[in-house]
């Protein structure tokens, strides 16, 4: 069997480091060279030849992490690896997936093709902000799940009148599976958005008196649903309101939205690198739901064993 090789790009490289301790290989060397104008030429510095080569690097702007992730892809299949899998925790403009209004592009095909172009054999991702993304790719998709990370968590608080909430109409099947695990009701938000990033209105669809309420999203970007979720909820009579999300983007003023808001905690993952730590933001590690994935992809085994049965 062809040996594995673990790589990463320099974005992602403190979540890459945690995957390949987990996994008991060192992480491979990569040297990123950029020229004056900020070119960059990243090249292996080791034999890839006849290797299962794994890729990681989480998509977040600058583009640059992406365009380094592509040549990347290029630079192993050119040097004859014999299968490159792209270990891609946070996949990037996932939000852009159809025609919401016209003359809009579809971001997330665009960067599945792009993925397929460079050489790409196989996607391992987590938490796509729409399932659908997968159909996306004319590739393998390994779609892991955040639920095996939070659901132990959640269990560790042994919260008596646990309740879960979407913040948002389309996050319902997320919130449901995880209601469906603990066997407790869910609430929705309803919210209307007049422009991205700015929530104007929102309206509560259930009771949450008394409840300890969990709200569930696949990322928190400005913060700004979730806090306004929060507050609604304990408007309405909820005992406590805490949140989890896998990808923490939190740009422009989440970190004071998080800080100032009734939200117990705020709980992700490291798919994203935390720009500041402050109290209410507790993170967990994605590292051993990939390490995990990579060995069960390198022996050819299913991974439906690190998913939850609800």
């Amino acid at each position: 069997m062809s040996s594995v090789k673990i790589f990463s790009g320099k974005s992602s490289k403190y979540l890459a480091q945690k995957i390949a301790q987990s996994y008991g290989k060192p992480l491979g060397e990569v040297t990123l060279q950029e020229f004056s104008d900020g070119e960059m030429s990243p090249f292996f510095t080791e034999s890839v030849r006849g290797c299962d080569v794994f890729i990681i690097q989480s998509t977040f702007p600058p583009a640059d992490n992406f365009m380094e992730l592509l040549l990347m892809i290029d630079a192993a299949k050119r040097a004859s690896a014999k299968y490159v899998t792209v270990v891609v925790p946070y996949f990037g403009y996932a939000r852009q997936d159809r025609k919401d209004k016209p003359r809009v592009a579809i971001a997330a095909k665009l960067m599945a093709n792009l993925l397929s172009a460079a050489g790409a054999d196989r996607i391992m991702t987590c938490d796509l902000h729409a399932d659908q993304i997968q159909g996306f790719f004319d590739i393998p998709v390994d779609h892991l799940d955040g639920t095996a990370i939070f659901i132990p968590y959640i269990r560790s608080l042994n919260l008596e009148n646990i309740m879960f909430a979407s913040p948002d109409v389309g996050g319902v099947k997320r919130t449901r599976s995880f209601a469906k695990f603990f066997n407790a009701e869910m609430v929705v938000c309803d919210k209307y958005r007049e422009k991205a990033n700015e929530v104007a209105s929102m309206r509560l669809i259930g009771d949450v008196e008394g409840k300890d309420v969990v709200m569930v999203d696949d990322l928190i970007d400005t913060g700004g649903t979730m806090c306004k979720a929060a507050a609604l909820l304990k408007e309405k009579g909820a005992n406590s309101v805490r949140a989890v999300a896998t990808h923490a983007v939190l740009s422009g003023k989440a970190y004071e939205n998080i800080e100032n808001s009734v939200l117990e905690e705020l709980v992700v993952t490291d798919s994203l690198p935390l720009k500041k730590e402050i109290e209410k933001i507790k993170v967990l590690t994605v590292s051993d739901l990939f390490a995990k994935a990579i060995r069960k992809i390198h022996d050819h085994e299913s991974i439906s064993s690190l998913f939850i049965e609800y």
